[in-house]
C-alpha cells in the first residue's frame, strides 16, 4: 500500500552558467587575430510542476538533492556554450512550497499556478570577443558565468476541498464519507484508522454538489503536536466550511459537548483563522442512544451552539437520519460564501538571492602570480562603467572600493605598499593613503 506523505524536504540548485572563452584567431594568414572566445551557456531553471496523476508527496519522504544542468563554457570562434536543461519537479495541487529556514511561502501550486520557476539559472559569461577596445586589443579575460542558486524547501501538501470533516477519532467520520460520496475509505473501530485525508464528491440531485475531506481524527494537545492529527490539520486550511462530527451518544464515555470544545480549540491554537469558518455540527450515532435520550442529548447540543449560529443535525450513518437534510444545508451555505479559493500569497522571493549574489564579492590571494584578487558581479559592473583614465572616474573608483569594504579586505589579508591588485582586466599598485587610501591604477593591456 503506497505511504501516504503530505510533508518532505529537499534541497533544490538551479543551473550554473558557464564561463565565457579566452581565445584569439589563429589562420593561416592572420597571424595577429582578434579575439574570438565564445559565451557561456546559461544555466538550467529548476521549476515545480503539478502533476494530476499523484496525490501524495512519496517521491520526497527520503528527501533528496535535485540539481538542474549547468550551461557548457564557451569555446573558440565564438561557439556558445550549450544551454543547461531546466530541471522539472512534479509535485501534486496543492503543494506549498516554503523556504525550509524561515517558513515562508514561495509558491501555492493550486489553481491557475500550474508551473512554477522557483530557482533560475545563472547566466553564461561574456567571451572574450565582448571586451577588445581601441586600447585593449587582445584583452586576456573572459566573464565567470553566474554562480548556481541554491536552497532547501520544504513541501507541504494541503488538500483542495469545500468542507473539511472534523472530530475526535472513531466519531463516524470515514462511515459518515461513505455514505454520502464516492469515497471509499477503510473503517474498522480503531483510533486513528484513517491516516490520510480522504476526499469524496457530493452529488446532490437539485442542489449544487461539493468536495469533502475527511481530515484524520483529532485528539486534545494535537495543535502542539499530540496524535497523528497534528500532521494533518494543516488539511483544514483550504476548506471554506466545517462539518464537526461528534459521537452524541458518548459510546466511548466522552461528553459531546466537551468534545466539541477541546476541538475548536485544537483547531483555534493551530490557526486562529480555521475558527472563523462556517461550521455545522453533526451529532452522529443517534441510532444508538434510547429513544428518551435522542432528545434531551440534541436539544442540550443545541441550546449551547444554535445561539452562536452554528447548525446541529441528528444524525445516524446506519439509518441514514439527518443526512440528507445537513448535506442540502451545507450546500446552500457554500452557495452563499465568497467563491474566493485559499491560495497561500508568496513570502519569500528567491530573486533576492540572485542580487545578494550579485553584491557579494571575494578578495584573496594569489600565490602563483603573487597578485591580490578581486572578484564579484558588482564590481565587474562597476568596472564597465566606470572611466579609470579621468581623475573623477578614479576617485569614484578608490571611494567604491573603501565604501564596500574591500580595502579593508584587502588590509586583512596584509597588503603592502606596492603589491599588485587584480581585477578582471586591470592590474594595480597598492598604495595607502590617509584620506582616501588610493590604489595607483596600472591598466593591464596584454
Amino acid at each position: 500500500m503506497p505511504v501516504f506523505v503530505d510533508k518532505a524536504k529537499i534541497f533544490i540548485q538551479s543551473g550554473k552558467g558557464g564561463d565565457g572563452h579566452i581565445s584569439f584567431r589563429r589562420e593561416k594568414y592572420v597571424p595577429n587575430g582578434g579575439p574570438d572566445g565564445g559565451d557561456g551557456g546559461k544555466g538550467g531553471d529548476v521549476i515545480f510542476v503539478i502533476d494530476e496523476g499523484i496525490n501524495t508527496l512519496a517521491d520526497f519522504h527520503y528527501g533528496g538533492k535535485y540539481k538542474a544542468e549547468n550551461g557548457q563554457d564557451g569555446n573558440k570562434r565564438r561557439c556558445h556554450g550549450k544551454n543547461g536543461q531546466d530541471l522539472y519537479i512534479k509535485v501534486p495541487e496543492g503543494t506549498v512550497i516554503k523556504e525550509a529556514a524561515s517558513g515562508k511561502v514561495i509558491a501555492d501550486m493550486s489553481l491557475e499556478n500550474r508551473e512554477v520557476v522557483v530557482l533560475r539559472g545563472g547566466k553564461g559569461g561574456n567571451g572574450n570577443m565582448h571586451y577588445a577596445t581601441s586600447t585593449m586589443q587582445a584583452p586576456k579575460y573572459a566573464q565567470p558565468g553566474q554562480p548556481a542558486l541554491s536552497l532547501e524547501v520544504l513541501l507541504e501538501l494541503k488538500v483542495i476541498a469545500d468542507v473539511g470533516l472534523v472530530g475526535f477519532p472513531n466519531v463516524g467520520k470515514s462511515t459518515f464519507l461513505s455514505k454520502v460520496s464516492n469515497a471509499k475509505p477503510k473503517i474498522a473501530n480503531y483510533h486513528f484508522t484513517t491516516l490520510s485525508p480522504m476526499l469524496g464528491v457530493v452529488d446532490l440531485n437539485d442542489a449544487r454538489g461539493f468536495v469533502v475531506a475527511d481530515i484524520p481524527g483529532l485528539i486534545e494537545g494535537a495543535s502542539e503536536g499530540a496524535g497523528l492529527g497534528h500532521e494533518f490539520l494543516r488539511h483544514i486550511e483550504r476548506t471554506r466550511m466545517m462539518i464537526h462530527v461528534v459521537d452524541a451518544a458518548s459510546t466511548e464515555g466522552r461528553d459531546p459537548i466537551e468534545d466539541i470544545e477541546a476541538i475548536n480549540e485544537e483547531l483555534k491554537n493551530y490557526n486562529a483563522d480555521i475558527t472563523n469558518k462556517p461550521q455545522v455540527i453533526a451529532a452522529n450515532k443517534i441510532d444508538m442512544l434510547p429513544d428518551g435520550e435522542q432528545a434531551e442529548i440534541i436539544n442540550k447540543i443545541r441550546e449551547k451552539y444554535e445561539p452562536l449560529g452554528v447548525k446541529v443535525f441528528a444524525t445516524s450513518t446506519l439509518t441514514g437520519k439527518g443526512i440528507q437534510e445537513l448535506l442540502y444545508y451545507v450546500s446552500r451555505t457554500l452557495s452563499e460564501l465568497p467563491e474566493k479559493s485559499v491560495v497561500f500569497e508568496q513570502e519569500f522571493f528567491p530573486e533576492t538571492m540572485i542580487r545578494d549574489a550579485e553584491d557579494a564579492f571575494t578578495v584573496s590571494y594569489d600565490k602563483d602570480t603573487a597578485e591580490y584578487v578581486i572578484e564579484g558581479p558588482k564590481i565587474e559592473k562597476m568596472l564597465g562603467y566606470t572611466n579609470l583614465e579621468s581623475e573623477k572616474g578614479f576617485a569614484f573608483f578608490q571611494k567604491f572600493l573603501a565604501d564596500n569594504g574591500i580595502l579593508d579586505e584587502l588590509e586583512k589579508l596584509h597588503i603592502g605598499e606596492g603589491d599588485t591588485v587584480r581585477m578582471y582586466g586591470y592590474s594595480f599598485e597598492y598604495y595607502r593613503n590617509a584620506d582616501t587610501q588610493p590604489v595607483s591604477e596600472d591598466e593591464d593591456e596584454e
